[in-house]
């Protein structure tokens, strides 16, 4: 075998470095991150999708806020679990196996929802769709770092982008159409086609690609792990919830917090002393990955919560229909995605905080525009604060996931992935789980406070009362008895929508909180002065 001379194995090197990121079909990449496309729309879509069609959901089964928020909790939490799993299993096993087991699991797991006869069976058939969500997202995220090279990351991770933001935007619009004029199980059904067109895809698209360096599988973390997330989530919900008279004091609630206090405990001192961890706590080291993560956690308690809210309150207190209430989501997606793109070119060649702290005062500007809403809110206000947050999401999470990765090794690039979506996550499941949790608080908080301002003996009470008597027996016949109770009844009412307004609206003003602590870090992050990739100069 003919030795090469040190220039030679020199170029031979420079090569081999710039194939990895530039595959000899110059088109693979594009078809590649078409069918990543294709899972990330489906498991972001049932994220979304299920929020219109709650209400009905709730109706059907007979169950209040505290039990069918797990319907998107136990959907959240079990894809967290599997985000730091799934980086494992794909170095292990390979991403295209791994890639098509999620989209499968996912597709099964939204036929079980589908025929769920109680609240229990579609709670458990969530945690199988998270699952396979839960190896979808992130190593959808990993092929795209890893296959695309630095200066055109940022607009690959913004098409990406769009598939979440056309989710966003006909999820909801898709769910109520189908809440509205066939049944709520279709909600699930819907996900049927694109699974198996997901499959396909990955099949025919996808080249295998097996990372060399496997590391031993951390079971410790990923016992802790599980048995911490849904532990402390459930304390969460149960600490108010309607079915606990005792509250946080009852002991089955303090039980699940103690234990769940000694499983991250565990978690935490096994991740920093195992020598290959389930979750690598060092990558924390890099100061932009470890500031780009704590703004995550806290923009998704309240993005998510937020978005658990709305169709709350446009269906419950507006009397919007499902379809009504899906469409007023439309516009959020179409702008995220449409900005997304751009941003991400724009955030590849500038300084990407601007985009960023933008992103952050306009997303708590419309959760503050949110808190102001009552009975008698029109359309339009609505939609001005969706219109706002559609803006905001585009022009902030793309530079920001970008600059999350920017000192990451590329062979670190599916651990670091799967952290950024679990840290998302989380903050998306315990943003629900405190929202609703607060929401209840505060409309009891809320309905006392009515009970104790309206005095029936009051004259304007009796006026009141008297004047809707009158109009009960004008236009339906009532007996005078009869029209006195349903009077008192509609002010009833009355006051408790009063009393469910204040509290979304209670919400909102927490999400507009949590939003801007979730800017004090971007302030903090580390940018470096970028080199346009046709002044990189390669030495051969």
């Amino acid at each position: 075998m003919r030795k090469l001379s040190p220039s030679h194995r020199l170029r031979k090197l420079v090569r081999n470095r710039e194939s990895a990121y530039h595959p000899r079909n110059e088109g693979y990449r594009w078809w590649l991150l078409a069918n990543v496309m294709i899972g990330t729309f489906m498991a972001v879509l049932d994220a979304t999708i299920v929020n219109v069609g709650l209400p009905k959901i709730m109706a059907s089964f007979g169950v209040g806020i505290d039990k069918i928020e797990w319907v998107l909790t136990a959907y959240m939490l079990a894809l967290a679990v599997m985000l730091p799993t799934a980086g494992w299993l794909a170095d292990r096993f390979g991403y295209k196996r791994l890639y098509f087991i999620g989209i499968m699991l996912f597709t099964f797991g939204s036929f079980l929802c589908g025929i769920s006869n109680d609240e229990n069976v579609l709670i458990i058939s969530r945690v199988v769709q998270g699952l396979g969500a839960g190896i979808i997202m992130p190593l959808g995220m990993a092929i795209v770092s890893r296959e695309f090279p630095p200066h055109q990351r940022g607009m690959a991770l913004g098409f990406w982008g769009i598939a979440a933001a056309a989710s966003v935007s006909f999820g909801p619009l898709i769910g109520g159409y189908l809440v509205d004029n066939f049944s709520w199980q279709l909600i699930f059904y819907v996900n049927l086609p694109v699974g198996i067109l997901g499959m396909i895809a990955t099949v025919v698209i996808q080249k295998e690609y097996v990372n060399k360096k496997v590391r031993t599988f951390d079971l410790v973390g990923f016992i802790s792990v599980s048995l911490f997330l849904p532990l402390i989530l459930y304390a969460l919900a149960e600490g108010s919830a309607s079915t606990n008279s005792e509250g946080w004091s009852a002991p089955y609630v303090m039980v699940c917090i103690a234990i769940s206090l000694i499983a991250f405990v565990v978690f935490i001192t096994n991740e920093l002393m195992v020598k290959e961890p389930l979750i690598d706590l060092r990558l924390f080291r890099s100061h932009n990955f470890a500031v780009s993560n704590i703004t995550m956690f806290i923009f998704g308690i309240g993005m998510f919560g937020s978005t658990f809210l709305l169709p709350l309150y446009l269906q419950n207190s507006l009397g919007y229909t499902a379809i009504q209430a899906g469409a007023v989501f439309l516009p959020v997606g179409i702008i995220q995605g449409a900005i997304s793109p751009v941003i991400g070119r724009i955030a590849d060649k500038t300084n990407p905080k601007v985009p960023i702290v933008l992103g952050v005062i306009l997303l708590a500007f419309s959760f503050l525009l949110n808190s102001k809403m009552s009975f008698l809110t029109e359309h339009f206000g609505v939609m001005v604060t969706l219109y706002l947050r559609g803006f905001a999401m585009g022009i902030m999470f793309t530079p920001l996931n970008t600059v999350s990765l920017l000192e990451v090794p590329r062979e670190k690039m599916a651990q670091a992935s799967g952290i950024i979506n679990i840290v998302r996550q989380l903050g998306g499941s315990f943003g629900v789980a405190i929202l609703a949790t607060l929401l209840i608080t505060r409309v009891s908080y809320h309905t006392e406070m009515y009970a104790e301002s309206v005095n029936p003996r009051s004259e304007e009470f009796q006026a009141v009362s008297a004047k809707m008597q009158q109009q009960i027996i004008h236009n339906a016949g009532s007996a005078p008895s009869m029209a006195a109770r349903q009077s008192q009844s509609m002010i009833v009412g009355q006051l408790n929508k009063e009393s469910y307004i204040q509290g979304i609206d209670d919400d909102f003003l927490a999400a507009c909180v949590f939003t801007l602590i979730g800017g004090i870090p971007v302030l903090f992050l580390h940018i470096k002065k970028k080199t346009p990739p046709s002044k990189i100069v390669h030495h051969e």
